[in-house]
């Protein structure tokens, strides 16, 4: 046998489990939710039917319409604040932080607490903004409360607070790794040639960290859209989420193409958003290069 054919023989045995895997836990349950999403409801379950109905009732009930919007504005606040929150500490961590050791610590803070169960990280804020918490009682002891407030759990304030603790993390990944490889020669460069720290980081550094930006945007945008535990626990009717209905549906209702239809269209956005982002990155380091 050829070494050629050899070669192509153990790359394709090499991809076939990987290909294998995705087509049968990724692309069939795709296929079968899509499916799904045409059907009809019938009392007491559904039946096949190729109508867009389900789809139709998304977009022309304000509920769900209402749903979807929150869901992109929350996703949206809890992205920007992220990114508010992570750049800072990035940037003092990378070009402030002289010893390798402290910053490997203080890098790996933020990090650990992915670690810790996702539920637990949700329950902990529920604990600290109840009106039993540590939030009210700090209040009530410095004399801003008269008594604990119902103000600052179960709406859409808390839930930004829950998200973009649990998500910051996959905010300050990216962004970190974008700046570690800025080449430090640019930036003493630019001091050299007489330019500002403020005109050196809107000139050299921003730009070099755009993908960073990006990745780290698009990690926090889609993992909000589809979250639905922190909207359980410190939402409320008020932060009601498109994963909520959407499980709901397939569990209480039992109307699986209703939540299919909901799956798919939440799927289409997380595409939509990722090659958006895709297309912004690819251009940022053409624009660099």
């Amino acid at each position: 046998m050829k070494l050629s054919t050899r070669n192509r023989l153990s790359a394709a045995g090499i991809l076939s489990l990987p290909v294998l895997w995705t087509t049968v836990f990724l692309f069939i349950p795709y296929a079968i939710i899509f499916t799904y999403s045409f059907y009809q409801k019938q009392f007491p379950t559904f039946v096949p039917a190729f109508q867009f109905g389900n789809y139709a009732l998304i977009f022309t009930d304000p509920q769900y319409v209402q749903v979807l919007l929150r869901t992109a504005k929350i996703a949206l606040i809890v992205a920007a604040c992220a990114l508010f929150l992570a750049y800072p500490f990035t940037y003092f961590l990378v070009f402030k932080i002289k010893s390798p050791r402290v910053r490997l610590m203080l890098y790996m803070a933020v990090i650990v607490p992915l670690w810790v169960s996702y539920l637990l990280r949700a329950y902990t804020w529920k604990t600290i903004l109840g009106s039993e918490g540590v939030l009210n009682s700090f209040l009530v002891m410095i004399g801003v409360l008269d008594q604990p407030s119902d103000i600052f759990l179960y709406n859409q304030f808390s839930m930004v607070v829950t998200l973009t603790y649990i998500f910051v993390p996959f905010m300050v990944m990216p962004i970190y790794t974008s700046m570690e490889k800025i080449p430090r020669n640019l930036i003493e460069a630019s001091k050299d040639l007489g330019v500002g720290p403020f005109r050196t980081f809107l000139k050299v550094t921003l730009p070099l960290t755009t993908p960073g930006i990006v990745a780290g945007a698009t990690f926090t945008y889609c993992l909000t859209f589809g979250d639905f535990i922190a909207s359980f626990l410190v939402g409320g009717p008020d932060g009601l989420m498109v994963a909520n209905v959407i499980t709901s549906q397939f569990g209480a209702a039992l109307n699986w193409p209703l939540g299919s239809a909901l799956a798919i269209i939440m799927l289409i956005v997380v595409l939509t958003i990722i090659s958006l982002s895709d297309r912004v990155e690819r251009s940022g380091r053409l624009d660099l290069a």
